[in-house]
């Protein structure tokens, strides 16, 4: 499946919806979606994983250093409904410690 991001606005809250495999292709694609919305003062993300299938350490960058601008502008950048796989990957890397996390998009 391809790489895609879709963002809606839920409120205050910036949902971006990805789907298929966050790689070193793919990272660019989020970085550039992340960095309007993101330089414009959104603050509060919530990142749905439910459709992500694979994360490399590139996707892990995107998400960290996001995150970090989000803290700085007093946000939060939250991760929700990682299946296993990309669970495991956070786990592994030592990036779950770095995140909220939320199960489902609705406990957000």
């Amino acid at each position: 499946m391809p790489f895609e991001v879709q963002s809606k606005d839920e409120g205050k809250v910036l949902v971006v919806a990805l789907s298929g495999q966050l790689d070193t292709r793919s990272a660019p694609q989020l970085e550039k979606a992340l960095e309007a919305p993101v330089s414009q003062g959104r603050n509060e993300i919530l990142v749905d994983c439910a459709r992500l299938d694979f994360v490399t350490s590139a996707g892990l960058r995107v998400l960290l250093v996001t995150g970090k601008r989000v803290a700085a502008a007093g946000g939060r950048l939250v991760l929700c409904a990682l299946n296993p796989s990309v669970r495991e990957v956070f786990d592994i890397s030592g990036f779950a410690n770095l995140f909220d996390r939320k199960s489902t998009r609705l406990n957000s």
